[in-house]
């Protein structure tokens, strides 16, 4: 008897070397498990730098080429959205539609509901769910509980006037750290400051309801982080090493004890605790600090997502999904996140690390999920999809550069940050709206 040729699913993940880690990706071994558990099916993996991403499948598409999973960068969710395919269609097929209200695909069980709301939903348009999320981080604050203790604090900090008062007293201890904070100044800080207010980027419900077609960086949310950052470095508390992105600049006053407080990725608690623990003081993690003047909407996911082509056969296509889901199973999710120190995409997944013991062992790992968690699930607290999203995530950075380094009036730097960033999102759309309709010619992804 003939044997029937094996369907071949070519799966192009992010390679986690182009994000800063080292440790193996599970979905080596998850594929190898996968083909053995359905033999009709040969998933193949393939790799590629997260910032390059859209741009290689983008070329990829034009030759008929297009894999038939993709995994993105979630600044790149609009682009995703927008591009086209050879016959002028979406490249990308919604995956909720794909999955079509089933509990399980092949046998492998449907992941979705499971999902923690606030990764899974910054993917959803127009209540439709458009990919997958595969990993998830947070802003989190790492705080020196030595020189803490020392200045008369028993806790990090919760909200900003508490981290004003926390850098004040630092600042009054004899041989004390030369600043009491520092951060990068980063698009993520900004996005997620304006997302706890309760403020929006965009219009149409931060791009959500509809494509966006406005954007205001210098709404009153935005202000009031600027101003608060600014009056903690005019006032000496905030380090700024004036280069954009310096978070190397932020681990080494860390560690070099020169502040007490610093703001970063949840994802660098695995080396920031392994530098405190190597001179000798303690690393405490607490959620992101907020505003106290108004309610706490909760704070944005980043990570990545798999997205699933369109025009497949329906053998093939359940074939990527019943992988998706066995990519996400809750063991996978939880080695991932042990790994690469990410928030667990599922609460089954939390479930596995707690009978395991691991965050009872590492109770720091799991603040930045338990934030997560804690998201009203509102178009500001889930974030902005926008067209364009690299170039007017660079004109919030630039323009708090100019605010901090060349005494730039807040509002109207921001206010001209707004007319730049306008310029940007309309060249976006206007391309893509064609006609005739594009795959957008801006597929660069936000560092």
């Amino acid at each position: 008897m003939t044997q029937q040729p094996k369907i071949k699913i070519n799966v192009w993940l992010t390679d986690p070397a182009s994000w800063a880690t080292n440790e193996a990706d599970i979905a080596v071994s998850a594929a190898s498990e996968f083909n053995e558990a359905h033999p009709e099916y040969q998933v193949e993996i393939n790799r590629h730098d997260f910032r390059t991403m859209p741009a290689e499948v983008a070329r990829a598409a034009e030759h008929g080429e297009t894999p038939d999973i993709a995994e993105y960068h979630f600044t790149a969710t609009r682009a995703a959205m927008d591009m086209l395919g050879p016959d002028g269609n979406p490249l990308f097929t919604p995956v909720g539609r794909a999955i079509a209200g089933r509990t399980e695909v092949l046998g492998e069980r449907v992941v979705l509901d499971d999902m923690v709301p606030a990764a899974r939903d910054y993917f959803r348009y127009q209540s439709e769910l458009m990919a997958i999320p595969r990993t998830a981080s947070g802003i989190v604050l790492y705080a020196n509980m030595d020189l803490l203790a020392k200045a008369g604090i028993t806790e990090p900090p919760r909200t900003w006037l508490e981290v004003t008062a926390a850098c004040e007293a630092l600042a009054k201890l004899p041989n004390g750290p030369t600043h009491g904070i520092a951060w990068p100044n980063f698009y993520w800080v900004f996005l997620q400051s304006v997302a706890q207010q309760g403020g929006l980027i965009t219009d149409r419900d931060n791009g959500r309801s509809g494509r966006a077609e406005k954007v205001n960086l210098a709404s009153a949310e935005m202000m009031n982080y600027v101003r608060w950052w600014q009056g903690l470095h005019r006032d000496g508390h905030y380090l700024y090493t004036g280069e954009l992105l310096d978070f190397a600049g932020g681990y080494a006053a860390f560690e070099e004890q020169r502040i007490g407080l610093f703001l970063s990725s949840s994802v660098d608690a695995s080396h920031l605790l392994d530098r405190g623990e190597r001179h000798g003081f303690t690393v405490a993690v607490r959620p992101m600090p907020y505003n106290d003047d108004v309610p706490l909407a909760g704070n944005m996911m980043g990570g990545f997502a798999l997205w699933l082509a369109a025009g497949l056969s329906q053998a093939k296509q359940d074939g990527a999904l019943a992988f998706i889901q066995y990519l996400n199973r809750p063991s996978n999710a939880a080695e991932w996140a042990k790994r690469h120190h990410r928030i667990p995409i599922s609460r089954a997944a939390v479930d596995v690390l707690h009978e395991e013991g691991w965050y009872r062992d590492n109770p720091r790992l799991r603040v930045a999920g338990e934030q997560l968690e804690a998201a009203d699930g509102s178009p500001a607290a889930l974030g902005p999809l926008l067209g364009g999203q690299a170039g007017i995530m660079g004109e919030i950075t630039s323009a708090m550069h100019d605010v901090l380094t060349n005494g730039a009036e807040p509002h109207a730097r921001f206010a001209e940050a707004t007319r730049r960033a306008q310029q940007i999102l309309d060249a976006y759309n206007s391309y893509c709206d064609g006609p005739p309709r594009r795959t957008p010619n801006d597929l660069a992804v936000s560092l």
